[in-house]
């Protein structure tokens, strides 16, 4: 037996389900014709075919054949081994089944490849020959090709990047149903992990900031911020597992694509405002503190932003004395050690004028009336009303800047 059950993405909970006997091939599509019939735009005619092989105690495997691909367990593929409860997902943000696959009255699960099922001979291992070099996974077997090394039940795949405290990894969590953490993401899936340093284990401040990211992000939760999985030791070393946005860096954007168009350059900081709005509406405020482009993700599946890197976060009330933030990006009492939540708002102004000019901010610095202040004045990329909300917005003095998330989003907002 073969079970198909749509998926809310958002949520979690099935939505329709559909069960197949005695049948060898199941299509899904938009046209009517299917088996499995999904009216939605991002879904082709005939978009992908479930096809058994072999004999009745064989496997079923995926081929897709929508223009917009499908992915498996979060990875695009042409075509796969359907293992345990995998995800299907037609197109990257189109709607997601859950396969199900059930053998005899029983309704033992099918086994992936290389795990023996009860009674019959033990299949010998998937050698992953013949894919792609950028594959993740095998289109054979639906398993990792290449795992680095093993951190609790989390399979690491490559390395993401390395800071100064800490190395973040690609990472694949396969669910085994083994009562693992509530909060870790239902079935297989990819994630980032992040790995404390092995020389900051060593200094006090540097445990105390990883862990308190860990701890900001367990509570908190909005579109805009990866979603918190899980928080660990393992041989000594700190673990940070979170949810892996799958997008662009607005750094890498502007180095690799050039500068972003107006409109579309204050719809992020917006979106980023709104962000803000929310962290500094916590119970006490919580500040970033490392606002920057960098820092800022555009996710592929709808261009929306999210703020990522939460190391150097501080809420309001705790003592004062860390230095923490970017060169050219952190407002002057930040510099000193003593940020507030204006210093967030800070930010946005040289992000605003990264994004619009190319440049680094560091060349917009200018000595004036005894102050370094951050001027744009005659800067052909960015109006006059923009370049008054930038000047504002990165006044010297906290107090005279805008109050809030909200107020500087709306003044951006008169801009467009």
């Amino acid at each position: 037996m073969v079970i198909l059950t749509l998926i809310d993405a958002s949520h979690q909970t099935p939505l329709r389900q559909w069960r197949f006997t005695q049948v060898r091939v199941i299509k899904v599509g938009r046209a009517p014709d299917n088996q499995v019939v999904l009216d939605d735009g991002l879904v082709s005619r005939y978009h992908l075919e479930l096809r058994q092989i072999g004999g009745a105690s064989e496997s079923w495997q995926f081929v897709n054949q929508g223009k917009n691909g499908t992915l498996l367990n979060g990875v695009l593929v042409a075509q796969g081994l359907i293992t345990a409860a995998a995800l299907l997902q037609l197109s990257p943000s189109g709607p997601v089944l859950q396969v199900q696959v059930e053998l005899g009255v029983q309704g033992a699960w099918a086994a992936p490849h290389g795990q023996p099922i009860a009674g019959e001979p033990p299949m010998p291992p998937c050698t992953h020959a013949g894919n792609s070099p950028q594959n993740l996974f095998c289109n054979h077997c639906g398993q990792p090709i290449k795992v680095e090394r093993l951190v609790r039940h989390y399979q690491i795949l490559r390395t993401l990047g390395q800071g100064g405290m800490g190395t973040t990894y690609l990472a694949f969590h396969e669910d085994k149903g083994i009562g693992l953490n509530p909060n870790q993401p239902q079935g297989n899936a990819l994630l980032v992990l992040k790995e404390m340093n092995a020389d900051m284990a060593q200094v006090a401040k540097a445990q105390e900031l990883f862990e308190r990211e860990a701890r900001t992000l367990k509570v908190l939760q909005h579109q805009g911020i990866p979603r918190f999985y899980d928080f660990f030791v393992e041989d000594g070393k700190k673990y940070l597992a979170m949810e892996l946005i799958q997008g662009q860096d607005l750094e890498k954007r502007v180095y690799q694509q050039g500068v972003v168009p107006l409109q579309q350059a204050i719809g992020w900081m917006i979106q980023t405002c709104e962000v803000l709005h929310y962290l500094h509406s916590q119970n006490p405020p919580i500040i970033h503190r490392d606002i920057k482009p960098a820092n800022l993700m555009t996710r592929y599946r709808d261009n929306s932003i999210c703020v990522l890197d939460f190391g150097a976060v501080k809420e309001i009330g705790t003592p004062f004395g860390t230095r923490i933030g970017a060169e050219g990006y952190s407002a002057p009492e930040q510099d000193r050690g003593r940020p507030s939540t204006q210093s967030d708002l800070y930010a946005i102004g040289p992000t605003l004028t990264f994004l619009l000019s190319g440049q680094i901010p560091q060349n917009f610095y200018r000595k004036c009336e005894g102050n370094y202040r951050f001027k744009v004045d005659g800067l052909p990329a960015i109006p006059a009303p923009v370049q008054a909300v930038i000047e504002k917005v990165t006044e010297p003095q906290a107090s005279d800047r805008y109050q809030t998330a909200t107020e500087l989003a709306q003044e951006l907002r008169q801009c467009t």
